[in-house]
């Protein structure tokens, strides 16, 4: 049986989606963890960073563009997660994402959100471009699919994982937190900075995964239909 704590766990709310059978395409695979959640699934991975490295069957070295030449509406269930954020044109993706569904194909998009644990932590290298262009509230996952003429089925909040937990604890054990000013020079920032990290990896090994169903969590999950 698949082990959930090796997984993100936006992959585990999705994974019990996909019905037995489903040819799945994922965008930005990275290395096909999605594809060992869902053995029940025909599993495609695209990207062309990771393909050589992967180590299942079933991820291309293509792009979405490229895949969509012969692969236009093919796929009951479409997922792209932890790419949306990193791209300059989340709408041409997005909209991509919906051609490669079949009508009534299902749609999962995970994202980093704001506010939350991960856009308060000070001088955080993973917020800084050009590794994260862009966080999403719910307000914007729903206008991004309003504008590709998907369906918003829901818009989930992510549980904390062990992969994003140590986010988690760098916030709270951070001096500063930051509101609307994420990057700043002066020395207390690179203080606090490098503190919360250390503390927070501190706490993490001493508390691992939180419990808190009024936190905001580590993420969104829009769950979508391209229309029928």
């Amino acid at each position: 049986m698949f082990d959930g704590g090796t997984v993100r766990e936006e992959y585990l709310i999705a994974s019990k989606l996909v019905v037995p059978g489903a040819r799945v395409l994922d965008v930005g695979c990275g290395y096909g963890e999605f594809g060992r959640c869902v053995p029940q699934a025909e599993y495609t991975g695209l990207d062309p960073h990771f393909a050589g490295e992967a180590s299942i069957q079933g991820i291309r070295n293509e792009t979405l563009g490229q895949h969509l030449v012969q692969n236009a509406a093919s796929y009951h269930a479409v997922c792209c997660f932890q790419v949306l954020e990193h791209v300059r044109d989340p709408k041409a993706l997005f909209a991509g994402i919906v051609q490669a569904a079949k009508p009534g194909g299902l749609i999962f998009i995970g994202v980093p959100h704001v506010p939350s644990a991960l856009t308060r932590i000070p001088n955080f290298l993973l917020n800084a471009p050009p590794h994260h262009l862009a966080w999403w509230t719910k307000t914007a996952l729903l206008e991004l699919a309003k504008r590709a003429g998907a369906v918003v089925e829901s818009i989930e909040v992510v549980p904390w994982g062990k992969i994003d937990s140590p986010v988690y604890w760098i916030e709270r054990c951070s001096l500063i937190k930051c509101s609307d000013v994420h990057f700043r020079g002066a020395i207390k920032w690179h203080l606090a900075a490098a503190i919360g990290y250390l503390l927070g990896l501190g706490a993490f090994r001493l508390f691992g995964v939180p419990r808190n169903p009024k936190d905001e969590g580590a993420g969104l999950l829009m769950i979508a239909r391209r229309p029928a």
